[in-house]
């Protein structure tokens, strides 16, 4: 089954704890894994952000919202347990638990009222409400960044080719390929039509050599394509090359270059303008959002 929201976690989370005894999270996050019979990969699963896995995040975040309403208290650190009013909504025998019948509740109400907003501005049919803050915040910061993709790919495609050589220069400089930019910048073009289009060292003291093909395309890149760069690595007697395109790749080139001996990168647009996002290459920063969560072993000293 796919894994379920952080509302349809709420009543079975309380359900587990209605024995008043106090229970960990990390305990609550496998009793609830096996209650919803998800599998491994599910289990595995991360957040974008590959921070946090998505079940564990969302029964966190279910805990959250009970805790909010009143229905379980945290008594230690990573530890809580249901309160006489989460009893009290369990006797009751609701068929589900969630932000409806949160919003019901005078603590979650009273919580709300001391922000000075309503507790809900979604719709409860909404599948906004499904998702957990975190997920609501990594789905817009995933928006923008395709679209910024999208954008910086156009701006490739449209641009001089030897702009776009350099580009590829300062990409591969900043992973940590080539050396120096200077040192880079010079092997880029030297080798002429013989079937790649540069050279850069692989690490600083130039122990291994990458050999380049950087190509402006608005069609598929095909298997031709690819073989014709691996018999241009024969020529050269080398190893490791690397394909880098502003469109995408058939599947046939690229179950073939994962076939053959020459170790061979295949970069189609959505990776490259993956790897300039995430290394600073043509974009700036125009705001940053820090996520924090309370420190534990700060309040463990407390007294």
């Amino acid at each position: 089954m796919p894994i379920p929201d952080f509302q349809t976690v709420m009543r079975p989370l309380l359900a587990k704890v209605q024995d008043g005894q106090e229970h960990r999270n990390r305990d609550l996050v496998a009793a609830l894994t096996t209650e919803f019979k998800l599998t491994d990969a599910e289990r595995k699963e991360l957040l974008p952000s590959g921070q946090q896995e998505v079940f564990a995040n969302r029964v966190g975040w279910a805990k959250t919202y009970l805790k909010i309403a009143g229905l379980v208290e945290s008594t230690a650190r990573g530890v809580f347990r249901i309160t006489e009013r989460g009893k009290e909504v369990l006797r009751a025998n609701p068929a589900r638990i969630d932000l409806k019948v949160l919003r019901a509740e005078p603590a979650y109400a009273a919580a709300q009222a001391k922000k000075g907003e309503q507790a809900e501005p979604v719709p409860t049919d909404s599948p906004a409400e499904s998702k957990t803050p975190e997920e609501a915040m990594e789905d817009s910061y995933q928006t923008i960044r395709e679209g910024l993709g999208s954008d910086l790919l156009q701006r490739l495609k449209t641009g001089a080719p030897a702009f776009f050589e350099r580009l590829v220069v300062e990409l591969l400089v900043k992973m940590g390929y080539g050396g120096s930019r200077i040192d880079a910048g010079k092997a880029i073009g030297r080798s002429g039509d013989e079937g790649v289009d540069g050279i850069i060292n692989e690490d600083r003291l130039g122990l291994d050599t990458i050999y380049i093909q950087a190509k402006r395309w608005e069609g598929t890149v095909s298997r031709p394509e690819i073989q014709k760069f691996a018999g241009a690595l024969q020529g050269f007697r080398a190893k490791k090359g690397i394909f880098i395109t502003t469109s995408n790749f058939s599947r046939e080139a690229t179950d073939y270059a994962a076939k053959i001996d020459s170790k061979i990168v295949l970069i189609d647009g959505e990776r490259l303008w993956s790897l300039m996002l995430d290394n600073g290459i043509g974009v700036t920063t125009v705001a940053t959002y820090a996520i924090q969560r309370v420190d534990n072993d700060y309040f463990s000293e407390e007294g």
